[in-house]
Formats: C-alpha cells, structure tokens, sequence
C-alpha cells in the first residue's frame, strides 16, 4: 500500500502577489478533487457497516471516485506532462512518477473495496477501518502532489507558454473529456470553487457550449448550491435566479 512522503518538503510557491494572475490549468480541477476525496474519506469513517444501503452507497461513492482519480491522471499525463516536456525533457518527471504510484494504489484500494463488499457481516468492521486509514494515506498523498503540481509544474508551464496557448492546451484537454465524466466532475466543482471562479468558468462555458449543454449544466449545479450563491451565480451570468435554466433563454 502507497504511503507519504513523511519528509517531502513542500515546493514553494512560484506566484507573486504582486504580479497578474496566469492562466491556471490545476486551480478548479483540484478544488473539485479535494471535495470529492475529503468527502468520500468522511463518509468512510462513518460508514455503518451493519446497514446493507450505507455500505454499497460509500463503498460505490469510493469506487467512483477513484475511477474519476484514475482518469484525471490520465488527462495530465496526456496533455499538461506532454506539454511540459515538449519543451522540457524530463520537466515532469517528478509528477509523473508520482502518478505510476498512484495507479498502484487505486487498485490497492480497489482490492480492498471488492474485499469489504464481499466480506461476511463479522469481517466488515475490521475491514472497513483498514480501507479507511488506507485511503486516508492516500489523501493525504494526494494533496501533497497536488501542490507540487500547483506550485512547480505550473511555474514550468508558465516559464513554457504564454497564457493564450495554456487556454487552447485546456480546451483541448476538456473537448477531450466524456460528456458524463465531464457532469460528474462538475457535480463536485461546482460547490468547490469560489463565487468568481465558479461565474467565470460557467460565463466561458456558456460562451462555447451548445445551449442546451449549458442549461444541463445550471440544472445540475443548482439544487448544490445554496440559495444565496445561486442567485449571486445567475446575476453574474445575467440570468433570472428563479427561472429553470432551460427556460432562461441561455446564449450560445
């Protein structure tokens, strides 16, 4: 089983406060992660395992997380590694490692989750707390990588390429991505990201997606945010806080 780096010193950080922000291809997609593992570890720790409904929807809340876990890490090596060593022979080599042993450790985890669904009443306890330290070293593992990408890689990407390229490298990398994989992520970003992010991501989605897609999306955020938020969110994309989305007459 993969654990941390007890003596990994955290990269520092590589912004200024003093110097306009850059385009950021890590910001939402690790807010939306971080909710999603801290959740999903929450829900382990409580996990209840004499109830048959409480035990197969955590345990399928875990096995989903980790499929998204594996395909996020499959999108960064396919598009940000590759970027990077475009211009920088080995210049994710550090993330990229990382990433081998994190592939080890989902499917340690997977094992471990087909065990407890398939475990005798008697067995679960004990099994279930064995999955919940396991994944927490796991989280915990992941954060600290997350911030070595958020600090190291994107000052490489910045040193690399100018902000309209980092724009085009992302649209590809989202074009890339499933329609439900793309719901599902945002089911869990949504409610991560703060007002302005959240406004800003969804004003250039309504920009370029098709309007209904965008109206699915609103659809889908709206019963996860709260009303306060919800009503900031619409007055910043100028639509009417009470009107379905499908009815707010979205823009292409």
């Amino acid at each position: 089983m993969h654990t941390i780096h007890a003596a990994r010193t955290p990269a520092p950080s590589h912004a200024s406060t003093t110097t306009p922000r850059r385009a950021d291809l890590y910001a939402a997609i690790h807010k939306a992660l971080r909710r999603a593992m801290t959740d999903t570890l929450t829900r382990l720790g409580a996990l209840d395992t004499e109830d048959p409904a409480d035990l197969l929807r955590t345990l399928a809340q875990a096995e989903h997380l980790l499929d998204m876990l594996r395909s996020h890490l499959q999108h960064e090596n396919d598009f940000i590694h590759t970027a990077i060593e475009a211009r920088r022979p080995a210049g994710a080599r550090r993330t990229a490692d990382d990433h081998l042993e994190h592939q080890g450790s989902i499917a340690a985890l997977q094992a471990e989750l087909r065990t407890l669904r398939a475990a005798e009443p008697s067995m679960r306890p004990t099994l279930a707390l064995r999955l919940y330290r396991h994944f927490a070293l796991f989280v915990a593992e992941n954060l600290q990588h997350m911030h070595i990408e958020e600090t190291a890689n994107n000052a490489a990407l910045w040193a690399l390429y100018d902000d309209e390229e980092l724009h085009a490298l992302h649209d590809r990398l989202v074009a890339s991505i499933p329609p439900a994989e793309m719901m599902d992520t945002l089911r869990w970003m949504g409610p991560a990201l703060s007002p302005q992010e959240l406004a800003a991501l969804l004003t250039d989605m309504q920009a370029k997606a098709p309007p209904a897609a965008f109206a699915a999306v609103m659809d889908l955020l709206r019963p996860l945010l709260d009303p306060g938020r919800w009503v900031q969110l619409t007055t910043a994309l100028g639509l009417q806080a009470g009107q379905p989305a499908r009815a707010a007459g979205v823009r292409a």
